[in-house]
């Protein structure tokens, strides 16, 4: 070696070892060296190197049975109340086989049982693994982390929040790393996503949740969520600590996530970075080249010096934390955001931490829960699954959750509805209000939504054949996405149990050539229980299936608006790069999707920011006119290149 000094990290990156291993084999050594940060001169570099050498000519190779037994010494984590089969899966084993294993041993275990110690002593004996307990709800809830467990444990990408004082300089930084991103990308690159933007930095993939600040996110850590696994502080050079500054460095250390400090606007004149380093130094965040362990790196966010340095730090920050999780488990993660779109119904930006999501999942959150039938970025583009620190966009949730709700996905539709009814009841008793229930004319608008997955009907008629025929015919009109479930049916006037149990199930009353008594009517208003009642058969079947038809998912198919050509480019200071254009083809609407073709090929997906006629903004522009536009996130737009505008709509499906 030719350098006199050299970092832990940079050491640990040319001999390909963990930065955690090689200040372990600093310290047998007698070298000191605090942390990653730290700097060793070259006689230490080379003892290392010779250490290593030695180590590796002594150690003869593993062979293939070795191998094999370090690996059936892995240790997983269960939870207590945990099944056979929820174990199987964990260690990747099908039930049969676990339970076929137990049964060697001696021990009666069926698929559903629960286990306890001993039966996970001899699922350890017989597979070769360790098995041990998760921490307790307790410790999950304060941590807000889930439980990171599985056997196929692989790294992840963190997630990262910004935080820090208005006006120091957060969104130039965020702006400035994406901007970066897509011109070292080649199909138009990273896009402003739906809550959270991926970046990529020398072939690995860092993501930036798009957090207005440190309220959002301990307004998310409120709920008992953590999405972040590291917090860049941003501090302004020429204006230092400031009030916001220390909250976020509260919120971030109540937290107990790392902190990645840019001291940003180094190209001002007036920039004292060394002064910032005092005042964090007053606050307990002592800079490394000072002898703490705060990683702080000096950035400019206006001309991009020193960002690649903090990709580089939040990188190995990342490898110190040792960001891990198991595509293989059952699916989790975090609502980042969630709003209802008039086109889409209830629509949530999440992060997937562990397992992989896929389209046709069933996920229950904390108040609402769905089958998702889209997953989209902010491209429009549709994904069928989302791997660990992945963000994507859902739809086909039956209600519109709150930011920071956890998800998880579940077997069956029943059990989500079936959790989300106890937890709603239970919020009911507590703030111990009258529930209002369903009416069939509601359903069409609520069930377009995906609130109501399954229509409960209760039906009563005058005699046992016209109730056997019309509950036959209501069944069935019932399909494998939309179902009919009779609660009960029966002979005779509607009475008032009958209510009662259409409250206990959110049912509608059918009442066909029958009517209520006194009691049943004054408890079905005070209850909000709809009766419908009817005298011709036909009219019945016709309003139900009315109302399963709202209840099909709705087919998500890309409208053509038109297509223009980009004949002219302009730069207008701030504003960037604006298209001058001519619309070729139908019409251009503004905030409506788009491509950009450049010779035939597809080079960027995204969306309209701006469009303008002259000076004016537009709602829309016709062929035949010239125009204005601005895309979100992207200017490596030439002369000549074709824009091409479509909406995504979703399509009415109707019953055969």
């Amino acid at each position: 070696m030719c350098l006199s000094k050299i970092r832990v990290y940079e050491l640990a990156k040319m001999l390909e070892i963990s930065n955690k291993d090689l200040l372990t084999m600093l310290e047998d050594l007698g070298i000191d060296a605090k942390t990653h940060m730290s700097s060793i001169d070259n006689d230490a570099a080379q003892l290392v190197e010779e250490t290593i050498r030695k180590k590796e000519a002594k150690q003869p190779p593993k062979t293939q049975k070795e191998e094999t037994k370090v690996k059936e010494k892995q240790t997983i984590r269960v939870r207590e109340a945990a099944t056979v089969k929820e174990v199987a899966q964990v260690i990747d084993v099908p039930v049969a086989e676990a339970v076929k294993a137990l049964l060697d041993l001696g021990i009666m275990a069926p698929a559903g049982a629960q286990v306890d110690e001993t039966i996970l002593i001899a699922l350890g004996e017989a597979y070769g693994i360790d098995f041990e307990y998760e921490e307790p709800e307790e410790e999950k809830v304060a941590t807000g982390r889930p439980v990171f467990h599985g056997k196929h444990m692989e790294p992840r990408p963190p997630i990262v929040t910004v935080m820090g004082h208005v006006d120091h300089g957060k969104t130039t930084l965020l702006d400035y790393i994406r901007q970066t991103n897509i011109t070292a990308r080649e199909a138009g690159g990273i896009t402003q996503h739906i809550g959270a933007s991926t970046v990529t930095y020398e072939g690995k993939n860092i993501v930036f949740l798009d957090t207005p600040g440190h309220e959002a996110f301990t307004a998310m850590r409120a709920r008992g969520a953590q999405a972040t696994d590291i917090a860049i502080l941003v501090v302004a050079a020429d204006d230092g600590l400031m009030p916001q500054t220390k909250e976020a460095i509260n919120h971030a250390r109540a937290a107990g996530v790392p902190i990645v400090v840019a001291v940003n606007k180094i190209d001002k004149p007036a920039a004292r970075p060394d002064r910032v380093r005092q005042q964090l130094s007053d606050v307990g965040l002592v800079p490394e080249e000072w002898g703490g362990d705060s990683i702080m790196v000096d950035v400019s966010a206006k001309t991009g010096e020193g960002i690649p340095h903090l990709l580089e730090m939040v990188l190995l920050v990342a490898e110190m934390e040792e960001l891990r999780a198991d595509p293989t488990v059952t699916p989790e993660g975090i609502v980042i955001e969630a709003n209802l779109d008039k086109g889409k119904g209830p629509v949530a930006t999440v992060i997937v931490q562990q397992g992989t999501l896929r389209k046709g999942d069933i996920i229950l959150l904390d108040t609402t829960w769905g089958k998702i039938r889209a997953m989209l970025d902010s491209r429009g583009r549709q994904f069928l699954k989302a791997g660990p620190s992945t963000p994507v966009e859902i739809l086909g949730l039956t209600s519109v959750p709150q930011p920071g709700e956890h998800f998880v996905r579940v077997d069956n539709e029943k059990s989500a509805r079936d959790e989300i009814s106890k937890r709603e009841q239970e919020k009911r008793e507590s703030e111990n209000v009258t529930a209002k229930r369903l009416t069939l004319e509601e359903l069409y608008s609520q069930l377009k939504e995906g609130e109501i997955p399954q229509l409960n009907l209760l039906v009563k008629t005058d005699v046992q054949g016209t109730n056997e025929a019309l509950c036959a015919a209501l069944e069935k009109m019932g399909t494998n996405e939309v179902g009919i479930n009779i609660i009960h049916r029966g002979v005779g006037r509607i009475a008032e149990s009958d209510i009662m149990l259409a409250t206990a199930s959110n049912a509608v009353v059918i009442g066909f050539n029958v009517r209520p008594d006194k009691n049943a009517e004054r408890i079905a208003e005070v209850e909000g229980v709809q009766i419908r009642l009817y005298n011709v058969i036909y009219d019945v079947v016709d309003d139900v299936k009315a109302a399963l038809e709202g209840m099909l998912t709705p087919t998500i198919k890309e409208e053509e608006l038109g297509q223009a050509e980009i004949r002219q480019v302009f730069k207008v200071p701030k504003a960037g790069k604006i298209a001058g254009c001519y619309v070729t083809e139908g019409m251009i609407k503004r905030n409506c999707r788009v491509r950009i073709i450049r010779d035939g090929v597809v080079i960027w997906t995204g969306s309209l920011a701006n469009l303008r006629r002259f000076k004016d903004e537009a709602k829309e522009v016709k062929a035949g006119y010239e125009c204005g536009m601005s895309f979100t996130n992207y200017q490596d737009f030439r002369e000549g290149d074709v824009v091409e505008a479509y909406e995504l709509v979703e399509e009415k499906r109707y019953l055969e």
